[in-house]
């Protein structure tokens, strides 16, 4: 999905790398010990977790916000030419 965003905006890829990320996270806090560095990777991917949160809240609040009053608020930043 991350790599599907490429042809869209900044804010929505943002939202799927930051999840990337955060799948990797837990997947190897599940590997790693649970006393040693497990405990810290959990600790970072709940971090990256509310990153991932409040960029998805962003992203739907802009596309919200746009919708409804006919022009952008927050920025994306899209992708590609501007169209005239």
């Amino acid at each position: 999905m991350m790599f599907a965003t490429l042809k869209k905006n900044l804010a929505l890829f943002f939202v799927f790398f930051s999840l990337a990320i955060l799948f990797w996270l837990l997947a190897a806090a599940h590997w790693l010990p649970a006393d040693g560095a497990g405990t810290v990777v959990t600790k970072v991917a709940g971090w990256e977790g509310i990153v991932c949160g409040l960029s998805a809240i962003y992203l739907a609040v802009a596309e919200v916000l746009s919708e409804n009053l006919g022009r952008a608020i927050l920025p994306i930043c899209p992708f590609g030419k501007k169209k005239a």
